[in-house]
């Protein structure tokens, strides 16, 4: 039933399937099939079945719009190629390299989520979901989507895209939608016979409608805002910590000098970087927190 997928698509949404909601399970699945094999796009990662790149690209996508990681990951696997390359790294070599996504933390998770598969796991990543679960920066919808695209596994999750086609084609008439209620059509839905193919397909009706059709999202009582990214708490972290993989250590009193009237944020800004690892302190100075 799977067609074969054809590199590149047209302008988004000009054949976005018109389907009476609900539809049958079968139809609905015919039809993402076959908009996926006119308008999927060729992306890195769906080119591999490798856990560990796999994985790479999950956390990366996380939080992070897709032409941003398609920039970013290419490089990130060159400098870091397998589990042990990334697990035996130093957080110094990391972040340079992860610079342009943001949410740097995903970084330390990324490298956390390495030493636990080189050192409990003898270099090879599980492919059960309840024990992706467990590791850093990895719910439960990650360790599922790991599993489907690594391992073929036909298991049901939600992420943003995916919620916003099964809202906008089964969940038409509803004001406030609930993802207790999607993940039954999810499951029922599924095109268990290629998984990989399926939410491949799923993700990218989700993004292209997003351009042709209110978001459906906005009826999901998941659905928040994102702060402003200029003069957030994160722009900030993101400047301290290119400050100092730029100087190797940075005085106290310059971080402050460079944000003036601020003292009680930068002092809560700098306690969470050096809580969560990304840097040390000693003699009133800071650095990034060798491994």
């Amino acid at each position: 039933m799977t067609p074969e997928r054809q590199p590149g698509r047209d302008p988004a949404g000009t054949d976005i399937p018109r389907l009476k909601s609900p539809p049958a399970a079968k139809t609905f699945q015919r039809a993402v099939l076959e908009y996926y094999h006119l308008h999927g796009r060729d992306l890195a990662w769906r080119n591999t079945t490798d856990p560990y790149a796999i994985l790479v690209s999950e956390i990366m996508l996380q939080q992070t719009q897709v032409e941003r990681v398609s920039a970013r990951y290419p490089v990130f696997m060159t400098a870091f190629p397998d589990f042990r390359t990334l697990a035996d790294a130093s957080l110094s070599d990391i972040l340079p390299v992860w610079q342009g996504m943001g949410y740097n933390r995903r970084a330390i998770a990324l490298q956390k989520c390495a030493w636990i598969v080189t050192r409990e796991h003898g270099g090879k990543l599980p492919s059960d979901p309840d024990i992706l679960a467990t590791f850093p920066g990895i719910g439960r919808a990650t360790a599922s989507s790991i599993c489907a695209f690594a391992f073929g596994m036909p298991v049901a999750f939600i992420e943003t895209n995916i919620r916003r086609v099964f809202i906008h084609y089964f969940f038409r008439d509803a004001t406030t939608v609930d993802d207790r209620d999607i993940l039954p059509v999810v499951k029922k839905t599924l095109y268990r016979e290629d998984p990989r193919t399926w939410y491949n397909a799923l993700m990218d009706l989700g993004t292209d409608l997003r351009s042709v059709t209110e978001n459906p999202n906005r009826r999901s009582q998941k659905y928040t805002l994102q702060t402003a990214f200029e003069g957030s708490d994160r722009k900030i972290r993101g400047e301290i910590l290119r400050m100092l993989l730029a100087r190797k250590r940075v005085m106290h009193g310059d971080i402050a000098y460079r944000y003036p009237g601020e003292p009680e944020r930068i002092e809560r800004i700098l306690g969470a970087l050096e809580r969560e690892g990304f840097i040390s302190r000693s003699g009133g100075g800071y650095s990034i927190l060798s491994r």
